[in-house]
């Protein structure tokens, strides 16, 4: 027994200095976000909810469908699927999502027919607060600007962040206005389902 013991402390020895040498284990995903994080709250929104978008999107879907006749190109194409992405890059594109909806519906908030999406923006930007809280917090980007997305999700996000720049404003309108509802019940249910939505 003790010519074992013997043989063990140095086998051991060795796998601690190698651990400790290697450093700690990389986490497989980003930091969980903080308390503030209530996402899982929005799997389903209500009744009312839901029929302010439905009216908002009633009352904008005939002048957008005359101003959007010329449009080539999909914001959001058929296949944008966040069950795509990773369970922990869906957020961060969602928000993205949200981001450049907001954009789009608060400068047609100031048109003729704006009035009917004051219900609607409201929801959207507490959706898009409660979101911001489940994302892990960021390094300043000039300092250290750590890693960036790759994949489906880079793509994804440089997508959006160019749409303004290369769509008409009213194609801009049309596609976010046409997206909404699967914004609201499919990608922001997915996210709010986490791992559960395969």
């Amino acid at each position: 027994m003790a010519v074992s013991l013997n043989l063990m402390v140095p086998v051991l020895l060795v796998v601690v200095l190698n651990a400790a040498r290697a450093g700690p284990v990389p986490p497989t995903k980003p930091a969980t976000a903080g308390r503030d994080c209530r996402i899982d709250s929005f799997k389903s929104l209500s009744p009312r909810e839901l029929e302010a978008f439905k009216t908002a999107r009633d009352a904008l879907e005939e002048s957008l469908l005359l101003k959007s006749r010329r449009c080539t190109s999909r914001i959001f194409p058929r296949a944008w699927d966040l069950k795509q992405l990773q369970v922990w890059e869906r957020p961060e594109a969602l928000e993205a999502e949200l981001a450049l909806s907001l954009k789009v519906l608060e400068a047609m908030e100031d048109s003729a027919r704006g009035h009917v999406l004051e219900q609607p923006l409201r929801t959207l930007r507490h959706i898009h607060t409660q979101l911001r809280a489940c994302l892990p917090s960021r390094p300043p980007q000039p300092t250290t600007p750590g890693p960036k997305p790759r994949g489906r999700l880079h793509h994804w996000l440089h997508r959006l962040q160019e749409a303004p720049k290369k769509e008409a404003p009213a194609c801009l309108e049309a596609s976010v206005i046409f997206n909404l509802f699967r914004l609201l019940t499919r990608d922001l249910k997915c996210v709010a389902s986490g791992p559960l939505c395969v």
